[in-house]
């Protein structure tokens, strides 16, 4: 019988829900109203797409892994059923984004297929931060694009999404470095090493707190505050990754998000220009 909790944990909702939260709130803070609904429900079927698509195309690397972390490996969800929920997701996430508008509908789309790339094919390669890079970095003009006159969001913003992204993508890599290599994966942390990818993560999380810090203006004492606070969450969480198996360093990437968000909240800058 099918596990509804394990279908759950397949789906990796820690980041899915995280990304939708982030997302959301970034689109209830520029006024888009009851179009931040449309926003949630996007963005929540794509990320269950692309958790579900994970765990169903790495089915059989992670059985060789014995990565018993993983549902579909202790016969929780059988693959079939992976692939169904994905594919379902994926077919709701395209009505839905399109309810947000065309051009935004089609930016997050385009966000969707480039996760689904990174688990079918870029993974493994020197471009595996790309999909993280276009996906985070898409995000703020996804809603922007849904305002009156439809701006694409300031450089700032784009900018720390992107050094968000990829210092996700490195962080949520770390873990899985040693099993990937076994299996032939290499992608740009696997070629960097577990060191410098672990220093550069960092340095892109902060990164990312000090252009929305300082690209809408000069900051006050609460956004510097955030910028301290961006410093030393990563700092922990890859401390603490060092332990096998470890999501320490991702979780700390995606509380640095969420941190980004309330700092760019906080200080009342709109994303859309005017």
């Amino acid at each position: 019988m099918l596990s509804v909790p394990a279908l759950v944990q397949a789906s990796h909702p820690e980041p899915t829900l995280a990304v939708t939260g982030i997302v959301t709130a970034l689109a209830v803070s520029t006024g888009l109203g009851a179009g931040a609904a449309w926003v949630a429900a996007a963005v929540l079927t794509g990320q269950l797409s692309v958790g579900w698509s994970n765990d169903w195309i790495d089915a059989a690397r992670d059985v060789r892994s014995g990565r018993t972390d993983k549902p579909v490996v202790r016969g929780e969800v059988p693959v079939p059923v992976l692939r169904t929920a994905a594919l379902v997701a994926a077919a709701a996430c395209v009505p839905l984004s399109l309810a947000m508008g065309t051009a935004p509908g089609l930016l997050h789309l385009a966000a969707v297929a480039g996760a689904w790339a990174y688990n079918v094919r870029l993974k493994g390669t020197v471009l595996s931060f790309l999909p993280y890079a276009l996906a985070f970095g898409a995000a703020p003009s996804t809603i922007t694009l849904g305002l009156d006159g439809q701006p694409l969001a300031p450089w700032w913003a784009t900018v720390a999404g992107v050094l968000l992204g990829v210092g996700a993508h490195l962080c949520n890599t770390l873990p899985d470095v040693e099993d990937d290599l076994a299996e032939g994966v290499r992608g740009l942390p696997h070629r960097l090493g577990s060191r410098t990818s672990a220093a550069l993560a960092a340095a892109l999380l902060l990164g990312a707190a000090l252009v929305l810090a300082f690209g809408p203006g000069p900051p006050g004492p609460g956004p510097l505050a955030a910028v301290g606070a961006a410093t030393l969450l990563p700092a922990g969480g890859l401390v603490r990754s060092r332990r096998p198996g470890s999501r320490a360093a991702f979780r700390a990437s995606l509380l640095v998000a969420a941190l980004c968000v309330a700092l760019l909240v906080s200080r009342g800058a709109v994303l859309a220009p005017g």
